[in-house]
């Protein structure tokens, strides 16, 4: 008879794979601290997720798919389209910093798996930037923000937005700065990204 798996003990390793990930990364982790951590045994651990790498998939998609709808309101909402940016902007910069290794998996998954990153595309949470692009065009016309192309201005959205958590190791090493010191930057840029990018487009 086939043993069935329990959602509350995947659920459970799912969370502690996380805390393992977020402490040491995906090269740094060991299945066997997961078991640890999850309080079972590594057979048990690999009946669940049969190597580390889809355990981290895993991990990566349950939170993936808890910013993605978020993102997704944001940009598709009533709001004008600097409100927009400023809550894109603290929505993204305040969920990464609770779970900073999601931007280098993307990273790592782009270049190593898209086929990957394909299943995530097609999900029906995954962000829409067409309101954006037509609000981006609107407000041009009505002499609101300066000529660019919407594209441009989302990649600098973006941007910005991702780049120091993909760089996090260079950026202290040139600033000087700790991991504690690192954060408060990046909490300070919850507001400070979206002003800059208003500031650079607005009339």
């Amino acid at each position: 008879m086939k043993k069935s798996k329990d959602t509350t003990t995947e659920s459970e390793i799912l969370n502690a794979a996380k805390r393992i990930f977020q402490r040491k990364g995906m090269s740094g982790a060991r299945m066997q601290e997961i078991a640890d951590e999850a309080g079972i045994n590594k057979a048990l651990l690999h009946y669940y997720f049969r190597s580390k790498q889809l355990l981290f998939e895993a991990v990566f998609k349950s939170l993936f798919f808890m910013l993605a709808p978020e993102l997704n309101k944001v940009l598709n909402d009533d709001s004008n389209l600097f409100d927009k940016i400023k809550s894109f902007t603290a929505n993204y910069i305040s969920f990464v910093i609770k779970h900073p290794f999601l931007p280098n998996f993307i990273i790592q998954e782009l270049n190593r798996n898209p086929e990957f990153v394909t299943t995530l595309i097609t999900n029906e949470y995954f962000p829409n930037i067409s309101t954006f692009k037509n609000q981006v065009k609107e407000e041009i016309a009505q002499g609101i923000i300066k000529p660019i192309k919407p594209e441009q201005l989302f990649i600098n959205v973006l941007a910005l937005n991702v780049f120091p958590f993909i760089a996090s190791p260079l950026l202290e090493g040139l600033l000087a700065i700790n991991d504690k010191d690192f954060n408060k930057l990046m909490e300070e840029r919850t507001t400070q990204v979206a002003d800059f990018i208003i500031n650079a487009i607005k009339i």
